[in-house]
């Protein structure tokens, strides 16, 4: 990838080309989207999801964006957290925004049901439909490796949140060793295309989602971009022996 490419999977295309590939990907896959997460994973996305969910600690009166969060497994998380803090200690309702490039994986998420904390919004992360300044929280969990430009993502981000508010970014990662990247290499490409033709009927883009995890910056890469963004304290926590991994940042002055 050069600065006049953008990766999709393995190849490397035109960046004005990418959305639209990116978007038919999704289209195709957004009816079973969560079913395809629970299979490829055996399940171990919710844990990872709560894990980050706990993390963000949401509360009361808050307002968070959930970018890339078509299918509202996030927005649910925190909603239902907010409204626990709300029970035991009082305050308004959250406002969860959440954000889409993609308007079938948001009518996916509507169809689901959601919360009364829950809104519901196509737009892209590198432009988001907000004013400056203006969320206590934003999270994207498993959809900043779509976005075309990532720095520009990640500057937007902390363009939206207010002074002290927090950035958390939940993502495949690197496997902190070469036999569980030997073995995660192995599984994914052989076995994850499969369940998605299979399941899905859809084998090429299960491949592409495989491939785009293997062109996405390693930890230690993704967090010097978060603070060349602008964002301080980053923090890695690596689940599943690096499988997955979640960055945290703060919005702190300038």
């Amino acid at each position: 990838m050069s600065s006049t490419t953008a990766s999709f999977g393995f190849k490397d295309v035109d960046p004005a080309e990418k959305p639209r590939l990116v978007r038919g990907v999704f289209d195709r896959v957004a009816s079973r989207y969560d079913l395809m997460n629970d299979l490829m994973s055996a399940g171990v996305h919710r844990i990872w999801k709560d894990m980050t969910a706990a993390r963000m600690n949401p509360q009361p009166g808050e307002v968070i964006v959930d970018c890339a969060g078509g299918t509202g497994d996030m927005a649910m998380r925190y909603a239902k957290m907010a409204r626990a803090a709300q029970v035991r200690r009082g305050g308004e309702d959250a406002r969860i925004l959440v954000v889409d490039y993609n308007a079938e994986m948001i009518a996916a998420g509507r169809a689901r049901g959601g919360a009364p904390e829950i809104a519901w919004a196509v737009g892209d992360a590198q432009k988001l439909p907000l004013p400056d300044a203006c969320a206590d929280a934003y999270s994207i969990a498993f959809g900043i490796r779509n976005v075309t430009d990532i720095p520009a993502a990640l500057r937007e981000a902390r363009r939206v949140l207010k002074p002290g508010g927090r950035f958390l970014c939940l993502e495949f990662s690197r496997p902190t060793t070469e036999a569980l990247r030997g073995a995660y290499d192995a599984y994914s490409f052989k076995v994850i295309p499969a369940i998605g033709g299979l399941v899905a009927k859809d084998r090429e883009s299960y491949q592409y989602l495989v491939e785009s995890i293997r062109r996405f910056p390693d930890q230690e890469t993704f967090a010097r971009m978060m603070r060349e963004a602008g964002f301080a304290k980053v923090t890695v926590t690596n689940f599943t022996g690096g499988v997955a991994a979640l960055h945290q940042g703060w919005a702190l002055s300038r």
